[in-house]
């Protein structure tokens, strides 16, 4: 019999708040955490704006020692991790330390390092390299710094499957503890890409917004005028546990994993399927892996990055998917307030959505302005928050090489 996964634990840094009451609040009052980047000079950039964490103090959770050693992605995920796990009062001495584990998604790790020392490499020679530079970079430091902080011994590993990073993790997390493996997983997604060379790269590809006059305008998933998507960055963490498990300690329930599926486009290495064919496989397959019908889903926090493509491929998925029911489905796009967190989007998403459970309030879609004739027919929970009784959610998360994800959540029921 497969065992039931709860969430006990929510940690979030992000654009909008460095706690979950932060964040919630924000995406409740429609608030964007979208401005002019101030990490680096931009002036030579066509875009000048991102989901930039701009008081994030890592002394608040390292020594200068350990900050030093660690990438500024794997920074945001021990620090949302601690968050998480002070969230959810659990007590890892009176744990089974070899049955809690941790999987972190990132879909590029520690860029802020290469850049750094590649500098280095051109001005002052190899012998000047840092020796901690493989630590810090590699993808993996994240979920090995959480293993480290909590002395957790089971299951650890990183996941990178660019925008569907956070989400795979927490799937993976989900069925080590379902089939398990573990009772415990610290899991969601991490990224930290606010950097000249990355938004160099995004912007020669056409992906970003170029509303740099407007930055709180810039994102705004669904609407006609949107032109790209916002680079931003964080950590969404959440703590998961076998239902048991955290009955035993009376733990704070926010909602059940009850299925996902995953999937690939198979068709482009940086473009979604026209017809939206492996986001369509993903949402039927979760259903299914989640024991429900169509009709029971209440609202879909949809990956929806606000770029002309996508967002209309994603609807015209949800539409195959859900027929009818389409009209009394709410899906909206927090990245609206968030950006685009990459690999930690999914993370953060998760976390989000078991607020949501908690509270029957749905965030908007804010800068929903200019209804767009190919995404209509849906209702995108315009610039207002939404009170609405929510049972069941499915959220999606899309990323380059065509991997798709649906997730499902429902409150939590004994």
């Amino acid at each position: 019999m497969e065992r039931r996964v709860v969430i006990t634990g929510l940690g979030a840094i992000t654009p909008l708040g460095q706690d979950k009451k932060e964040l919630w609040s924000a995406l409740c009052n429609g608030k964007s955490g979208i401005g002019y980047v101030t990490a680096f000079d931009t002036s030579e950039h066509e875009v000048r704006i991102a989901g930039e964490i701009k008081d994030f103090d890592p002394g608040k959770w390292f020594t200068v020692k350990q900050a030093r050693r660690l990438d500024r992605f794997s920074q945001f995920a021990a620090a949302a991790a601690s968050l998480a796990v002070e969230d959810s009062g659990i007590d890892f001495d009176k744990a089974d330390r070899n049955r809690a584990g941790t999987i972190i998604g990132t879909g590029i790790g520690g860029i802020l390092e290469i850049e750094a020392q590649h500098k280095i490499l051109l001005s002052k020679g190899p012998s000047r390299v840092s020796p901690f530079m493989i630590p810090k970079l590699m993808a993996n430091a994240a979920p090995g710094q959480i293993a480290i902080q909590f002395d957790i011994r089971a299951t650890n590993f990183s996941i990178i499957t660019a925008c569907a990073s956070g989400t795979h993790a927490i799937a993976e997390a989900f069925r080590t503890i379902q089939i398990g493996k573990t009772d415990v997983m610290v899991t969601g997604g991490t990224e930290a890409t606010i950097t000249p060379l990355c938004m160099g790269a995004f912007q020669n590809m056409k992906a970003l917004s170029k509303q740099n006059d407007n930055p709180q305008k810039a994102s705004r998933p669904f609407d006609k005028e949107r032109d790209g998507f916002v680079i931003s960055e964080g950590s969404g963490i959440v703590v998961l546990e076998e239902l048991e498990f955290a009955k035993k300690r009376n733990a704070h329930i926010y909602a059940e994993i009850l299925g996902y599926a995953m999937s690939d486009d198979a068709f482009h290495i940086a473009a979604p399927h026209p017809k939206g064919n492996g986001a369509y496989i993903a949402m039927q397959n979760a259903l299914s892996d989640a024991k429900l019908n169509r009709e029971q889903i209440s609202y879909i926090n949809a990956h929806a990055t606000s770029t002309p493509m996508g967002d209309e491929i994603e609807v015209d998925a949800i539409k195959r998917v859900f027929g009818d029911y389409t009209k009394n489905l709410s899906v909206s796009s927090t990245k609206s307030m968030l950006g685009h967190q990459l690999g930690a989007a999914g993370g953060t998403e998760t976390l989000i959505s078991a607020l949501i459970l908690e509270n029957d309030i749905i965030p908007p879609t804010i800068n929903y302005e200019n209804p767009d004739p190919v995404c209509c027919g849906v209702d995108f929970v315009p610039n207002e928050a939404k009170e609405k009784k929510v049972e069941y959610i499915m959220s999606n998360s899309f990323g380059f090489g065509g991997h798709n994800i649906s997730i499902i959540l429902g409150k939590f029921s004994k």
